[in-house]
């Protein structure tokens, strides 16, 4: 273990900050290391090999904070040269296992403690365990301010604990960014923990009841099959476990909800084998995530969310390139769209497909012909705004958009996916730029393409006039989605709009849910 650093008191990690001008991602543990927490390492360091002298440090603090009276901290497993060990292994380069002292000059009697909001815990864990996420906010609070890391990594076993250290971070606008890891799962399928050693044979035996029974009712739930919580609890305690609790909750807020009406929630349990308490939970969700993208021309959306669908194994749906090949259609064939009768029989007639090459490139076949480059010429952008605002059209290239959306696990990207196309999207964003910084992409575009670059003055004008069109048409006029979230992109760069949707998708959709790991 020579690459590795060992930090054993606060001055020692003062010190080594001194010397060693780096960015740090974070990973906090209480020692008792598994591989669930070298996931996290794992995860940490493939970051670190992505940015600029940048190292993965791991800190090992029992907090006593976070223990209530009868709770295990005297018993809670200490052992450092194998924590080292396991973290070496995983790609850890820094350990710093500071003492109460360095935490907390004076005891930890003299500071401040930060009060998690009562809204996250005053149900499931922390309806049982009195000041414990006060404890975990004030001690993560005070290792961020003493390490000052770019980005920090949770892991989602704890997913209460994890909700309250995001809200904390947002509350108190510190600049660091958080990543999540899904459950890790010993081969069993009982979620890795330090408690785990605590438990005889038997009552591990009895443990593996509850993700045997959380597994079965994700399945049931995708099926459509009734969940009975009760019916759950009473299994488990004829089982000689103790069952602390046993509900369904919003995964956002962890309000309770009847699961028989939602779309997606969390599952959580909290049971007693032995002497030993241990957590679980499942996400019941009825289909995969669907991202809804809305937003003016010339945005970027197409660029962005191509790479964004990609980096997370989405499907992307192009809903413009659709209004587009249609409007190629029209133009071709000279029809006149005033004329009811032409119209509906020429949209009978239209065979269209998106796909993607081996490549990943998007290709657009109209009745098998290849119309890729043709949809993005000037002549096709002037008019695709009329074409999409007609209701014949509109209801066709709809219909089709929600077909290709009933198994989820699609981003789309368009005008009214988040209001008409997709209303019950897990994830609306309205992407948005300023009619100048658009004509400047518009002009990028064109150039590209190979076609007639206009005076930047008369693309700018040319944007505006399509926003009002877009915004005001009688046919799903282009509108920002109430429950969206606006993300305006001006002075950003792709990859900066590309990683803020990522984190507005992981503020959604848990790694658990949605994995790039799953696909």
């Amino acid at each position: 273990m020579e690459n590795l650093t060992i930090l054993r008191s606060n001055k020692d990690l003062q010190d080594w900050q001194k010397d060693n001008n780096l960015g740090i991602n974070f990973v906090p543990t209480m020692g008792g290391l598994h591989k669930g927490h070298q996931e996290l390492i794992k995860s940490a360091k493939n970051y670190s090999e992505k940015q600029i002298n940048t190292q993965v440090l791991l800190s090992i603090f029992v907090n006593p904070l976070q223990f209530g009276i009868n709770e295990d901290f005297t018993k809670y497993p200490r052992n450092l040269d194998h924590d080292c060990e396991l973290a070496y292994e995983a790609g850890a380069n820094i350990i710093w296992a500071p003492s109460l002292e360095d935490i907390f000059p004076g005891g930890k009697e003299s500071h401040f403690t930060i009060k998690a909001p009562l809204k996250l815990h005053k149900q499931l864990c922390g309806a049982y365990r009195e000041n414990h996420f006060d404890g975990v906010a004030t001690v993560v609070l005070r290792l961020l301010k003493l390490i000052k890391p770019k980005m920090l990594f949770l892991g989602e076993k704890d997913w209460q604990q994890l909700l309250v250290l995001r809200q904390l971070i947002s509350d108190l606008d510190l600049e660091v960014k958080i990543k999540s890891i899904p459950t890790i799962r010993e081969e069993d399928g009982l979620p890795f923990s330090s408690r785990n050693l605590y438990l005889s044979q038997q009552e591990r035996a009895n443990a593996l009841l509850l993700p045997s029974l959380m597994a079965k009712a994700s399945r049931d739930f995708k099926s459509n099959i009734s969940i009975d919580l009760n019916q759950m609890k009473s299994y488990l305690e004829q089982n000689n476990l103790k069952v602390e609790y046993i509900e369904t909750v919003n995964c956002k807020n962890l309000t309770k909800v009847n699961h028989r009406e939602s779309k997606l929630c969390l599952l959580a349990a909290a049971i007693q084998s032995g002497s030993t308490r241990l957590i679980d939970h499942t996400f019941l969700m009825k289909r995969n995530p669907i991202v809804a993208i809305d937003g003016p021309a010339g945005a970027g959306k197409s660029t962005v969310t191509k790479a964004f669908a990609k980096q997370l194994g989405l499907i992307y749906l192009d809903t413009g390139a659709m209004y587009r090949a249609v409007t190629w259609f029209i133009q071709k064939e000279n029809i006149d769209i005033g004329n009811h009768k032409d119209l509906v029989m020429a949209l009978e007639n239209i065979n269209l497909d998106i796909h993607l090459s081996q490549s990943g490139a998007q290709h657009v076949l109209l009745n098998n012909e290849d119309i890729t480059h043709e949809i993005r010429s000037p002549k096709i952008t002037s008019q695709v705004s009329l074409i999409a605002a007609n209701k014949e059209i509109r209801n066709k290239l709809t219909k089709q958009q929600q077909k290709l959306g009933q198994k989820g696990g699609l981003v789309a990207e368009g005008r009214d996916i988040g209001t008409a196309v997709f209303p019950d999207a897990e994830l609306k964003v309205f992407l948005t730029a300023s009619p100048k910084e658009r004509a400047k992409r518009r002009a990028h575009d064109l150039k590209n393409q190979g076609f007639e670059v206009p005076n930047l003055l008369d693309l700018e004008e040319q944007i505006k006039e399509r926003d009002k069109l877009d915004s005001t048409r009688a046919i799903a006029p282009l509108l920002k989605a109430k429950d969206a979230q606006e993300l305006k992109t001006d002075g950003m760069n792709v990859d900066e709009v590309i990683e803020t949707l990522i984190s507005m998708f992981r503020e959604e959709i848990p790694e658990e849910v949605w994995s790039t790991k799953t696909f």
